[in-house]
This record gives C-alpha cells, sequence and structure tokens, in this order.
C-alpha cells in the first residue's frame, strides 16, 4: 500500500472546546490506483489531504506512506518525505509567470537534487506524457487553462512520487477539460503505480476512478454511494 491512514482523528480548537475535522479514519489506497475522496463542504476533505501530506500531525491514528510511519518523525525528515515521495496538485497551478511549461518542472528536480540534464529529460518526458511536447516553451499565459492543469500535474509527478495528493483539479474547467484532465490523472496512474487521492465536488468523473469514498462529518463511508 502506498498510503494507508488507520483511525485518523483530528481536531480543531473551538473556543473552549475542538471540533472534530476526521473522526476515526481509516483508508487504504494501493499502488497504482485513484481513490476520489466526495463530501460536502466542511466534511473534512480539505483536513484528509492535508494529513495524508504530512503537512498536519493528527491528534490520534497512523499515517502510512509508501511503507514508512510518518510519526515521530522530524520535521526535517517529514520535509524530506514530502519532497521525495508526494506530489501534490492543487486547484489552481500556480505556475511561475517568468518560467517556461519545461522549467516549472526542471524547478522541482533542481531543489531535488537532480542534476540539470536529468531534469530536463525528465520534464520533456512528462511534458510528452501530458499531451504537451509542443508547448515545452511556452509560459502561463500563452497556455490554456487546461493546458496549465497538465502542465501542473506533470510538475507533481517530477520527483515519481509513492502518493500524489489532488485536489479538485477540474473546478476551474468545463466539464469536456476536466473529464480530460480526470482521463490523464487515471492513466498515469496506473502507468506510474502510483497511489493518487483526487478530492472533487464532480461526481460526473467518478465513473473513471477506482474507489469512491465519502466523508460527512469528519467520517468516512467506503464505499460511497455515488
Amino acid at each position: 500500500m502506498s498510503l494507508r491512514l488507520t483511525g485518523v482523528t483530528l481536531t480543531y480548537p473551538d473556543g473552549e472546546q475542538r471540533l472534530t475535522a476526521l473522526d476515526q479514519v481509516d483508508l487504504q489506497v494501493p499502488a497504482g490506483t485513484v481513490t476520489a475522496v466526495i463530501g460536502p463542504s466542511g466534511s473534512g476533505k480539505s483536513s484528509l489531504l492535508a494529513v495524508a501530506a504530512t503537512l498536519i500531525t493528527p491528534d490520534r491514528g497512523q499515517v502510512m506512506i509508501d511503507g514508512i510511519a510518518t510519526t515521530g518523525l522530524r520535521r526535517s525528515e517529514l520535509t524530506a518525505l514530502r519532497r521525495t515521495r508526494i506530489g501534490m496538485v492543487f486547484q489552481q497551478p500556480n505556475l511561475l509567470a517568468s518560467l517556461t511549461a519545461a522549467e516549472q518542472l526542471q524547478v522541482v528536480a533542481h531543489l531535488s537534487g537532480r542534476s540539470p540534464g536529468s531534469a530536463r529529460d525528465r520534464a520533456r518526458e512528462l511534458l510528452a506524457a501530458v499531451g504537451l511536447e509542443h508547448h515545452q516553451r511556452r509560459r502561463p499565459h500563452q497556455l490554456s487553462g487546461g493546458q496549465r492543469q497538465r502542465v501542473n500535474i506533470a510538475r507533481a509527478l517530477m520527483n515519481d512520487p509513492a502518493l500524489l495528493l489532488v485536489d479538485e483539479p477540474t473546478s476551474a474547467l468545463d466539464h469536456e477539460r476536466g473529464a480530460a484532465v480526470v482521463d490523464l490523472l487515471t492513466t498515469l496512474t496506473h502507468q506510474k503505480a502510483t497511489a493518487t487521492v483526487l478530492v472533487t465536488h464532480d461526481r460526473s468523473h467518478l465513473a473513471a476512478v477506482d474507489q469512491v469514498v465519502e466523508l460527512v462529518d469528519g467520517r468516512l463511508r467506503c464505499p460511497a454511494h455515488v
């Protein structure tokens, strides 16, 4: 398993009490599969992603990423884990305006110590995989919304992560482009044996994923009723 959450509970201060964001969540996402997480606003989806990304430590429970238990790891070790084993795709691509599509990816590789030649080769390979082999020298303002999101996905895969966390990647896209992005995510997940967690409000794309779970008031329903 590339991601396993066991008994994960997360609370936040709420006045003199604490608000439960995640309540005894158990979730397994095998390598090479996509799990979609659905649920109403405020149900705990963002908290689930943050815990899986090791950005927040839960009150209780265990998080296992690629066989590594994150509980007890030092901050520097968690940073290294995120850099080498976790890829993140946010709602907005947040690309650097001055960099080309290829350079967006190469920056990530540089931060991880990959050689410049290796980084260029890897960037070309991934941009070709997302259908942008002829757009490598274009800057964000020269790309469509769907193309920018494809660069975002390629960038998240630059360091061959074991775990890919995707937050509402289709929210700013029309249905056709959104479906293309979800199809791309599932194809790359299967090809690269990545465990992918996809948070989405759009139920129209759920037929493309391997597993659907639903969060309601911090509790996980598996499988979800869709």
